[in-house]
């Protein structure tokens, strides 16, 4: 089986857009591919340094919610990327051989300077992070990286580094491709991508009463001002959920209803409401159980750990050989 490799920071509960943009694809590959899936703990503290000590519990909570929609450690491999130290020391030999401007000009790199201001970021690990991302990739020999279409990038860059690593020392490593997930941007409640920092998420967690609220009041065509005002529901971000969540046959009527001002916005929302709290009800339920062992969390990451660090223990000896250590 090839080998797909994929991680995420632990940024606490996570929502409906890591849902629709990352953990259904995790679902399908899991089936087909040898997946390792980890907790980017160190890349945490590429941007939040100064004030790591929600980390742990952030990646337990990230953790519950991997397990609850079904990722399966007998399936997958779950693990925490500072528990295999070879990620370090990879990143290490990698850093030697990348050319400082192939990391300056990183799209997300000058994007993330510019958003997240009031951060000092003129930092080693803030300009190299895609020099840890492609050790954490390559340690695992993948073949496929399923990332988004703003990450797809860093999966380029990888391949770059692989080329000109493998140039150096022999070829060690194959240059992985990209997966692209099939929703790319996932809106928030107020049309923007939906983000925790923007608090505009529904949670996976959230009861039904408070996805209710959330959608409830999540943006519409602006053209709606009034109740009378037909609109557009291509401008409409609720109508992106629409498309995900409802039948063909609800969202030709909801269209219509739009377009001739005859359904309300909130009557419009409430169509696909309902199917957002049902899909989110077995996930609830599972999430409520690892709620009170969570212990079965911290097994699954620790059974991963010990696999992924076998593999990485074999990966670096060839690495050390190739390069002569």
């Amino acid at each position: 089986m090839e080998t797909v490799v994929s991680g995420a920071r632990p940024t606490g509960r996570l929502h409906l857009g890591h849902l629709h943009g990352a953990l259904k694809n995790w679902l399908r590959l899991q089936k087909d591919y040898r997946c390792f899936f980890f907790v980017a703990d160190w890349h945490a503290l590429t941007t939040d340094y100064s004030s790591p000590q929600g980390i742990q519990q952030s990646a337990r909570e990230m953790v519950m919610d991997w397990l609850s929609v079904g990722l399966d450690p007998k399936q997958c491999v779950l693990f925490r990327q500072s528990s295999i130290k070879e990620h370090a020391e990879l990143h290490l030999l990698l850093s030697m051989i990348t050319p400082v401007p192939w990391l300056e000009r990183n799209p997300t790199y000058k994007e993330q300077i510019r958003e997240l201001v009031g951060r000092d970021l003129s930092t080693y690990g803030f300009l190299g992070y895609p020099v840890l991302q492609a050790a954490d990739i390559i340690m695992y020999k993948a073949r496929k990286v399923p990332v988004g279409v703003d990450q797809a990038p860093h999966v380029e860059l990888t391949r770059e580094i692989v080329r000109r690593f493998n140039q150096f020392y022999g070829p060690i490593f194959p240059e992985p491709e990209v997966l692209l997930t099939e929703t790319q941007r996932f809106p928030g409640l107020d049309g923007r991508k939906m983000s925790k920092s923007y608090n505009n998420a529904v949670f996976l967690s959230d009861l039904p009463k408070e996805i209710e609220q959330k959608l409830g009041r999540m943006m519409t065509d602006p053209a709606r001002v009034r109740r009378q005002d037909p609109g557009e529901p291509e401008k409409c971000p609720a109508f992106q959920l629409h498309k995900i969540y409802c039948t063909p046959q609800e969202i030709e009527e909801v269209s219509q209803g739009c377009r001739s001002a005859g359904i309300g916005c909130l009557d419009c929302k409430r169509v696909m409401i309902k199917h957002v709290v049902a899909e989110m009800e077995p996930f609830r339920e599972k999430r409520a159980a690892y709620e009170k062992r969570p212990a079965d969390v911290d097994d699954a990451l620790a059974a991963g750990n010990r696999v992924a660090q076998e593999k990485a223990a074999e990966t670096m000896g060839e690495v050390r050989s190739a390069v002569g250590l």
